[in-house]
């Protein structure tokens, strides 16, 4: 954990302290905010290599005062894969794990290219080589293994140590690498030092692209050249809301951004005063569920959509929805949850730029298959298409799947400037309420409304209920009214990581930075 405090010269935030170095010594070095934050983005694949990868996806925002633009750098399903295809080999629903959960692109290369031709607009001039460097000497010379990676290699271990070249990267022996324990990735040090000289263009059009599916193709995946070739990330127009405080910024669909606008939305007609209270946790409890009833029903490949996502953002929608809460009772709750890994990266420079970037695997490890020759870890993004018919989501090919990740960003009316956002998977939208509404609305401090104690709705695996889950620092008052007004309560630990690792970047009207990291995390704020 870690945060910065009147900075004057910018601030990176990433869920481990040397990403964030990464990214502040660009920032020495005269970079801008993009650029540091891509530097961290590279470096948090290796010291991260469970929660993203460079076979993942990412969204980005850009912003430097004004009305952000978004980039969506999601890859879609290859064009061999859709219904028949999966239903032809026994499937009912495609396989969590293993190549068959390789069905999509990864954009993530894609997105960082896309921001860094923005950043380039903007005069950045630092060289993709220098922007690369931490994340070659990482997989180089090596990194300890965290905590979070070890306990997650332990506990996947059954379901990932067959898949396709999963055990050759992250056993010893057979075992997970202790905690502590110094961890080379030098196949993945290739990749970075190929893409540094070649262009990152070289992950969709070049030798890396051929590499990737000659190994893709042998550990069974789907995806084809064609695949590639056809790929780009894309600049979109931000989701956005008006709130009392300000507007508030996330990326549309394929993204879950909108559930995340519409809690807020509801939470801002309600009459809360105080927070981290029984009104405060139960009105965004409630808000959750309304929002996320409507994300599971319409969000899909924007190509897809029945309806569009402002749509859900006009006053008399929300308004209705704000009627639909009872103040004191919870409304059942039935919905299936979705898993989720994933790290975010957030910067602010001296001039203003601000960088909102979030890049993820899914589930932790992805599809667990992890390519030979470049060291890669694929995403299995893809499992979260249907094969029934009837959803949203049904998978055919050249779709983009849905996504939870979604990164924010917020210009309050006092002039501040906040960028922000969370691991997380269905918390992502809860654990970024959480935060806004403490230090927006609350005004607790950046660190305080992070590191404060967190719920989460959502059903675990195997269990017949959707509980709440809550870290045991709430107070048992609090506890006890939720118990009351119906909520299924289940206490976990005091920092637990099933919550997420959020962060925070606010640049203030007098040009002073603060930021803020996760303690769930290995995370800092730095700053030149």
């Amino acid at each position: 954990m870690g945060g910065r405090k009147n900075a004057k010269s910018g601030l990176v935030v990433a869920p481990h302290r040397l990403a964030a170095s990464a990214g502040s010594r660009v920032l020495a070095e005269g970079g801008n905010a993009i650029e540091a934050a891509i530097a961290a983005a590279a470096s948090i694949v290796v010291l991260y290599p469970h929660m993203n990868s460079l076979g993942g996806d990412n969204f980005i925002l850009i912003g430097d005062g004004r009305r952000p633009i978004a980039i969506d750098a999601c890859g879609r399903a290859a064009l061999l894969a859709n219904n028949d295809f999966y239903k032809s080999q026994g499937f009912n629903r495609i396989p969590g794990r293993g190549p068959l959960s390789a069905l999509t692109v990864a954009g993530a290369v894609s997105g960082w290219q896309q921001a860094l031709l923005l950043s380039r607009k903007r005069g950045g001039k630092m060289p993709l080589s220098r922007l690369l460097e931490d994340a070659v000497f990482y997989a180089k010379k090596g990194t300890l293994v965290t905590g979070t990676l070890h306990r997650n290699t332990k506990s996947k271990l059954q379901e990932l140590k067959d898949v396709s070249g999963f055990s050759d990267v992250f056993l010893s022996n057979g075992l997970p690498a202790k905690e502590g324990t110094n961890f080379k990735l030098p196949s993945l040090a290739n990749t970075f030092e190929r893409l540094a000289s070649a262009g990152l263009d070289d992950f969709y059009i070049g030798d890396i692209a051929q590499t990737l599916v000659t190994d893709l193709i042998a550990a069974g995946s789907p995806l084809r050249a064609k695949d590639f070739q056809r790929h780009e990330a894309k600049i979109m127009d931000p989701l956005s809301i008006k709130l009392k405080s300000g507007w508030v910024y996330t990326t549309p669909p394929p993204t879950q951004g909108l559930a995340s606008l519409i809690i807020l939305g509801i939470f801002d007609r309600l009459n809360c005063t105080a927070p981290d209270g029984f009104n405060h946790v139960h009105s965004l409890v409630e808000a959750t569920k309304h929002a996320f009833s409507i994300r599971d029903k319409y969000i899909s490949d924007p190509d897809h959509m029945k309806k569009l996502p402002d749509h859900f953002l006009k006053n008399k929608f929300l308004d209705s929805l704000v009627k639909q809460i009872n103040p004191k009772k919870s409304l059942p709750w039935p919905m299936p949850a979705r898993n989720g890994d994933t790290v975010w990266v957030g910067a602010i420079d001296k001039e203003g730029c601000s960088i909102s970037l979030i890049q993820s695997i899914y589930w932790e490890f992805g599809s667990g298959v992890t390519l030979p020759q470049t060291g890669i870890v694929w995403q299995n993004r893809g499992t979260s298409f249907s094969l029934n018919s009837e959803s949203p989501n049904f998978l055919t090919a050249g779709k983009k799947p849905f996504h939870t990740i979604h990164p924010a960003m917020a210009l309050l009316n006092d002039g501040r400037l906040l960028v922000y956002g969370t691991m997380g998977g269905e918390g992502q939208p809860q654990t970024q309420a959480a935060l806004f509404t403490r230090y927006v609305i609350f005004s607790q401090s950046l660190q305080k409304a992070i590191s404060a104690p967190r719920w989460l709705l959502g059903r675990t695996w195997g269990d017949e209920t959707a509980k709440l889950r809550l870290e045991n620092r709430f107070e048992p008052s609090v506890v006890s009214a939720l118990e009351l007004a119906g909520h299924e309560i289940e206490i976990v630990r005091d920092f637990d990581e099933i919550m997420g690792h959020a962060g925070a970047v606010v640049r203030d009207q007098n040009g002073i930075f603060q930021g803020a990291s996760d303690p769930r995390c290995d995370g800092a704020a730095l700053g030149p």
